[in-house]
């Protein structure tokens, strides 16, 4: 059997029209994708449509990134807000969920669509696109007034959407306030547009008065392309620290091999792994997510055959606005017995012979 190859993906393909002419989408699917697009974003940008293998039924990048029938079923359990942001939103742009830190929503567009975003009822054209003037004072001034924030996290959608001009004004903004001393950026651009990691985009970031961290997110190893390291690198160079941010993905990550390999490679990429996240209850997600026990049994495959550095939270966002709970495998089997990576069980404190 021939082969199929990609046509060149000049620009983001946005319409299940444009995935089909691509090879990405059979046909025969289009109509039921036009439902799905209807309802959630859709978009695959050049570097990522490069990396899909379409002769692989179940190739996992495209799991992440092309649309699905089964996007359709919607289970009962599941909610458009599933993390419980509306819950914790005192103004527009702002969730302070926990004491000391502060999510600012400054955009609700990405460069891609996860097929499997917790955010996904709120993102993409039509919702609302970026915060007016007024909200963005508004919301500073909410962190302005709250001493005890001492991170300031902005995600969305994706921040670095933005044009280098304005984030240099947001990142001196937040700088100003004497109380924020992390500013904290979540982001997929380094993987999916990682052109878009401009010297002026690095150089907005650093700001005196705060210390800036990125949070990338990527949840399989041939994400981290040479162009993806590339841009990762500009922001290490740059005196920013990395860490990641992945979700245990059904299909695309959940094996020992595949998890263990995007460990490495984070690390390799002087990226520390910080968050495993455990799929949300998002609409439309049933079949990406795992179960809480295969994802603690993939983190004990972990424990001993990788380096320490190469170690994630394991972490479940719990429904409701209830925060983030460690989720993984616990080693104190009982109050004196503590397990090994190997799963033998030892007696702690040893016995005392005297």
């Amino acid at each position: 059997m021939k082969r199929q190859t990609i046509p060149a993906v000049a620009s983001t393909l946005r319409t299940p029209d444009e995935l089909v002419a691509h090879g990405l989408a059979p046909a025969s699917s289009l109509a039921v994708l036009e439902r799905v697009a209807s309802r959630y974003a859709v978009a695959i940008t050049p570097d990522i449509a490069a990396l899909i293998d379409p002769n692989d039924p179940d190739d996992p990048i495209a799991r992440q990134y092309v649309p699905s029938a089964e996007e359709l079923d919607t289970r009962r359990i599941e909610n458009a807000d599933p993390i419980g942001d509306h819950t914790y939103s005192p103004v527009a742009g702002i969730v302070h969920r926990y004491p000391d830190r502060v999510l600012f929503k400054l955009v609700h567009v990405c460069a891609v669509y996860c097929r499997f975003c917790f955010r996904r009822e709120m993102v993409g054209p039509g919702k609302d696109t970026a915060l007016s003037d007024s909200a963005y004072a508004a919301a500073l001034a909410y962190i302005r007034s709250h001493p005890e924030v001492w991170e300031v996290i902005l995600t969305g959608g994706d921040p670095l959407m933005l044009s280098a001009r304005r984030l240099r004004t947001i990142m001196r903004d937040l700088a100003s306030i004497a109380h924020v001393k992390i500013v904290r950026i979540h982001t997929r651009i380094p993987v999916a547009d990682p052109a878009r990691v401009t010297d002026a985009l690095v150089d907005a970031l650093t700001v005196s008065g705060a210390t800036t961290w990125v949070a990338l997110h990527a949840n399989h190893p041939r994400e981290l392309t040479p162009q993806a390291r590339a841009a990762c690198a500009k922001l290490v160079d740059a005196g920013i620290p990395l860490v990641s941010q992945s979700v245990l993905l059904r299909g695309v990550n959940d094996d020992a091999a595949t998890l263990e390999a995007l460990m490495r490679t984070f690390v390799e990429c002087r990226i520390k792994p910080y968050y495993l996240h455990h799929g949300d209850l998002a609409p439309g997600t049933a079949h990406l997510r795992t179960t809480l026990e295969e994802g603690q049994a993939l983190m004990r495959s972990l424990r001993g055959r990788v380096s320490g550095l190469c170690q994630p939270q394991y972490v479940l966002d719990i429904p409701g606005g209830h925060g983030k709970s460690p989720v993984g495998p616990n080693y104190l089997v009982e109050p004196n017995r503590v397990a090994d990576y190997c799963g033998d069980v030892h007696l702690y404190p040893p016995v005392d012979d005297e």
